[in-house]
């Protein structure tokens, strides 16, 4: 099953490059230009002049800032091959500001492919992040960002395992970003290893977030293969697994907001919602978070909607059942709340179809439900459905199905760190 291996990572070399804090960047599909600009006055290193590079030939920039900083020694590769135990602790937003810590690992995974089903994934992905990245990876050969994976960990000896090595010696970072603090540890010891290694060895990998990376090294390694080219390390991909019980595990919801229909109706909407759903009419903002709070602990499928006008909890009927419009879905698909949202109201009601999903043509997504309804009074919008998170347990029933979600269905948080580590292919 899951094939996990050490490696050697690069790293940068603090002494030559600075502070780690300086460094180190968010996922690139979260930078603005303006936050990258600001990573780079910071410290020109920062890692995000790899991972996010701009310019007239942008992946050919990345391998040549990657080959001067190889070269004088602002990154360099560990010694020894070893597994890397990252921990995040953060306030949690979901849970009314509880500090929580979620610890896991960093490694080096075997690809394989979905049909094999070792490492499944949740989520639909688009093909312009996908060529994005795989132009970057064909010129630097390395990866900069981890894949972020979930395992079932009942017995909870990988845990344990983690636990025990953490709290052996002092992380080799220690920081905070200004809302989580972020540590690392380095695992050389080859019982250590050897031990975690049989952990994962029954294992199944459940993708949370980077759906695109895995599918673009899946791509680069068929690519290497065909060109006949050696590149052994392409075999691998770099993740950051965490368990699926973890107490520190945290997901938000991505909101839905809707624009550019003919002829839009927001009273007429709600009374065609009425054949499906229970209607409440809602006072303002608090009122709407506190009915989304009350349905997701009652386990109800419910979202709220505003216009501008209206404001309303929409909760599914009992005994509604998606069965004969999604025949082919499994009950766990059919079950998730942005199921039955896109297909009773966003596809039947409204006439947004799949394709006009995928393209953001008349849907647009914020995981702010502030900026939802922001959008909506200024007009950009002309409605937004705010939703309750999916269950990490949904996510998982999803995948193992063999089915994916929808894409923004999933909000992992907070987002690994870009720059800790990272994986040279080579």
């Amino acid at each position: 099953m899951a094939d996990i291996q050490p490696f050697r990572a690069l790293r940068y070399d603090l002494t030559k490059a600075g502070k780690i804090e300086d460094l180190t960047s968010p996922p690139y599909d979260v930078v603005s230009e303006a936050q990258r600009q600001d990573y780079l006055q910071r410290n020109p290193h920062n890692i995000i002049r790899l991972e996010l590079p701009k310019g007239q030939e942008p992946y050919q920039e990345a391998r040549k800032a990657l080959e001067a900083w190889l070269e004088s020694g602002v990154l360099k590769m560990d010694m020894d091959p070893g597994l890397y135990v990252y921990e995040m602790e953060f306030l949690s937003q979901v849970d009314r500001g509880e500090v929580k810590k979620l610890r896991g690992l960093i490694a080096r995974v075997r690809l394989e492919d979905f049909s094999a089903g070792v490492v499944l994934p949740h989520e639909e992905t688009l093909s312009k992040a996908k060529e994005d990245r795989f132009q970057l990876m064909g010129a630097t050969h390395c990866n900069f960002s981890q894949i972020y994976c979930l395992y079932q960990d009942e017995a909870q000896s990988t845990r344990q395992r983690l636990d025990n090595l953490a709290s052996g010696c002092a992380p080799r970072y220690d920081f905070s970003d200004g809302l989580v603090t972020h540590r690392l540890w380095v695992v050389n010891d080859p019982e250590a290893i050897a031990a975690i290694q049989e952990d994962f060895a029954a294992r199944k990998l459940y993708i949370a977030d980077g759906h695109h990376r895995y599918e673009t090294a899946l791509n680069f390694q068929r690519h290497l293969r065909e060109a006949g080219a050696f590149c052994p390390g392409a075999d691998y991909v770099m993740m950051f697994l965490a368990a699926m019980d973890d107490p520190g595990l945290v997901v938000f919801p991505t909101h839905r907001l809707v624009r550019g229909l003919a002829q839009f109706d927001g009273e007429a909407l709600l009374r065609a919602c009425e054949t499906a759903f229970a209607v409440e009419a809602l006072e303002g903002p608090a009122a709407a978070q506190a009915a989304l709070d009350a349905a997701y602990q009652e386990g109800r499928h419910a979202f709220a909607y505003f216009d501008g006008t209206r404001r309303a909890l929409l909760t599914l009927r009992p005994g509604e059942d998606l069965s004969s419009l999604l025949p082919e879905k499994s009950p766990a698909y059919r079950g998730l709340d942005v199921t039955i949202l896109h297909t009773l109201v966003l596809e039947r009601l409204l006439g947004i179809d799949k394709e006009n999903m995928a393209n953001q043509v008349n849907l647009t997504y914020t995981r702010s439900a502030q900026e939802a309804e922001d959008s909506v009074a200024q007009g950009e919008s002309q409605c937004c459905f705010l939703l309750n998170p999916t269950r990490v347990e949904e996510i998982g029933a999803v995948a193992q199905a063999g089915e994916k979600m929808p894409q923004k269905s999933t909000y992992f948080y907070p987002k690994l760190l870009t720059g800790l580590v990272m994986n040279n292919l080579e």
